[in-house]
């Protein structure tokens, strides 16, 4: 399977204040959900970003906030994302593809990516742009996850397939958000 841009949303789950503390890789994290941001963007995908009861948890970190413009959260409290009705709302007709960053990989990622496969969406996963509180956590969500028919891939993965040729006319911008 692979992504097309006519064809994807980004899931970008619960990249919020008070949480993103507690994950080891936290800061890569954010990067690497920045750079997807700026690629849905480039290639006019649709993206929705949810955050975990906000009251509690804070609101999307400000780095991802800013690259999400006007865009409007979703919130939610079921740890998975289609457990809110207006998440399946929201994906557009002709989207076949999640691609999935956030955090937590044992958490929200885990149930918003099976209840997705269950729901017949396919789903990559950009493996340096989840994260978990534990390592361990981490590394079995994503074994499971993988299992049960989900992609893991990469970033920087990611975006060469939505550009899929150097002829693409956003390729370099594409390389740029690369190079970082």
């Amino acid at each position: 399977m692979r992504v097309t841009p006519a064809h994807s949303i980004l899931c970008v789950i619960d990249v919020q204040e008070k949480i993103i503390p507690t994950i080891p890789t936290g800061q890569h994290v954010i990067t690497e959900c920045c750079r997807l941001v700026e690629a849905a963007d480039l290639f006019d995908m649709p993206i929705i970003f949810t955050e975990q009861y906000p009251k509690g948890l804070g609101q999307t970190v400000k780095p991802i906030a800013s690259k999400l413009k006007n865009r409007k959260s979703l919130e939610k409290l079921s740890f998975s994302c289609c457990g809110t009705p207006a998440f399946l709302d929201q994906i557009p007709p002709g989207v076949e593809t999640l691609i999935v960053c956030g955090i937590e990989t044992h958490i929200c990622i885990a149930q918003t990516v099976l209840d997705a496969l269950q729901t017949g969406f396919r789903v990559s996963i950009a493996v340096d742009a989840v994260g978990s509180h534990r390592e361990h956590d981490h590394t079995v969500a994503l074994r499971r996850l993988e299992g049960s028919g989900a992609v893991l891939s990469t970033t920087e993965a990611i975006l060469f397939e939505l550009c899929e040729t150097a002829e693409n006319p956003v390729f370099k911008r594409m390389q740029q958000l690369v190079a970082r």
